[in-house]
This record gives structure tokens, sequence and C-alpha cells, in this order.
């Protein structure tokens, strides 16, 4: 957990140590020749030292302390800033159903993004509806292109295959076969063995039939609708939430900026990078997590010789 993961690290440095400066805030670094001389807080006061390692975050999450400061410094100094822009953060849909939903996951499901008419991304795995679209570890792992296209100005949609183990024909031949064996029941009673039950009566209403309607009169044309559904449920994406809300910020520190041995910057000696302020990211799982503990150790142990 996050708070073991702190105690280790409050342990390491009570054995070495360490202090810790409390209630201050850094407002420079104090550069001379390209030579790391030292830091300016805010108070004016003046610290001085020749090694520096900034690792300020992102700009995710801002009441942690990541406002985007180490950035707006490391970019004074001359380091390119790579743009700043949400990853591992919920979609936004323009249809209002997921709001019905809200809290309801679906399981090895199948979702296909498209940007305009193209198919780009098709993955299995779980979708989340929200109080404002969706979300889940399939959508945050994708979610860094998706926002990358909205950006863009493109037209991004998802299809959900409610059943991608099935093909159409077989899907149609199961909606047969339930109707052949229960010809009196509903159209609502049916369904309940194909979904969720909070998703029934919503699936029932995007498809245009009457809850009641006894399946033995259901049509070729609304059998058809049925699959459709179930095969590419489809949803419109109109936004992400906002960088200050997403798991991590993709960009930051340019990689071409920083020697990748030693994690020091290349136009300023004795300042050293690591985290998330860095422009590196990746899917969920723990690997953002491990980028950060790798270039922090990698700064660590070069900054300290």
């Amino acid at each position: 957990t996050a708070v073991s993961v702190l105690e280790v690290l409050k342990k390491e440095l009570a054995k070495n140590n360490v202090q810790i400066v409390y209630n201050v805030q850094m407002e420079d670094i104090l550069v001379q020749d390209n030579l790391v001389k030292g830091i300016l807080l805010k108070n004016k006061k003046e610290i001085l030292c020749d090694r520096i390692i900034l690792s300020t975050g992102g700009i995710s999450f801002g009441f942690t302390g990541s406002t985007g400061d180490g950035l707006r410094i490391a970019q004074r100094l001359g380091h390119q800033i790579i743009p700043l822009r949400a990853g591992l953060v919920p979609l936004k849909t323009r249809e209002h159903y997921p709001k019905l939903l809200e809290g309801l996951t679906l399981k090895n499901i199948q979702l296909t993004f498209k940007c305009g008419k193209r198919q780009i991304i098709s993955e299995v795995g779980e979708l989340l509806f929200t109080g404002f679209g969706i979300s889940g570890p399939l959508i945050l792992s994708l979610s860094g292109q998706i926002v990358d296209w909205l950006n863009e100005g493109k037209a991004v949609f998802v299809t959900i295959d409610l059943k991608p183990g099935l093909s159409y024909e077989q899907m149609d031949a199961r909606f047969q076969r339930e109707f052949s064996i229960n010809p009196k029941k509903n159209i609502r009673s049916i369904l309940k063995f194909f979904l969720p039950q909070r998703m029934v009566d919503v699936f029932i209403e995007i498809a245009g039939i009457p809850q009641d309607k006894q399946v033995s009169r259901i049509n070729k044309d609304e059998r058809h609708r049925l699959v459709v559904l179930f095969k590419g449920l489809q949803l419109e994406i109109t936004e992400a939430l906002p960088v200050e809300q997403a798991m991590i910020t993709q960009g930051g520190i340019s990689l071409k900026d920083i020697n990748p041995q030693t994690m020091e910057s290349c136009i300023i000696k004795g300042l050293y990078f690591a985290g998330e302020m860095i422009d590196v990211d990746a899917d969920t799982g723990g690997f953002n997590l491990q980028a950060s503990f790798s270039t922090g150790y990698l700064a660590g142990e070069n900054a300290a010789r």
C-alpha cells in the first residue's frame, strides 16, 4: 500500500540521518555557468549546494503538491517541456445512460475505439460506468491515445461488444432458442439471462422495444436490433476528465535533455530529475510507480557520488 511504501522510505531516511525541511517552498534553482549552486526559497533564503534532485511530479492532484512548479523551474533553466496532458483518465460520453448505470462493471467485454471512420484500438477487458461516462482499467490504459485524438479535434467513438465470444449469427441463434423455449415471456425477462439486471431496462430503451412485449411477437427486425446492440453498443467520447483529476500526467521534461544513465540534466551540471515530471508514462499495473522508483534510485545514486 501507499502507507507501507511511505514507512519504508521514512525508515531509510532516518537510518541515513537525512534532514527533512517542512513548510518551505522553493522559488528557483541557483545556477552559475551552467553549474548548480543552490536553491532560492520563497522567503528569499538561499541554501547552497552542488547537487539537486528535482522530483516534484506532474500537475495531477495538485492538492498533493504536484502543482507544476518544478516543471516551470526546469523550463526557465532551458529544458524542453513536452506538452502536459491527462493520462490514465476516465472519459466523458455524450450519451447520458452511463449515469443510470453508475457503478456497474462489465467484465470480459471488447472495446473498439474509432477515430473518425478508422478502427484504431480494440481490446478485451473490464468497463466501469460512471456518472459522467466510462472508466475502468481498460479505459484508463487506452485513455492516453484517446486524449491525444480529442485534443486534435477528432471525433472519437467506442463500441462495446457485450459478447465478444459469440459471432452475430451465434448471438442471433441464442435469442431464437430462448424465444422458442419461452414464447410467453416478455423481452425484459429474457434479457435478464444475458445482461446484468441493472442494464436490462436501459438496453431495452435503446433498442426501442416495449418492455412487456412477448418474445413470440418480436419480429426479425427487432431481433436484429437486439443482436446489433449486443455486438456493438456505441458511445461518443466528448472529452476526458481534466489533467488535474487524472491518475498521471503525460508529458514533462524531454528525455533529450536528460542523461539516461545518470538522470542528470544535459544542460545544467549537478541537476538531476526523477519521477513523473519526466516525459515517461505507462499503462496501469504499477509501471508508473516503477518508473518513479527506478529514476529516483538512479538519480540518487549518481547525485551522491
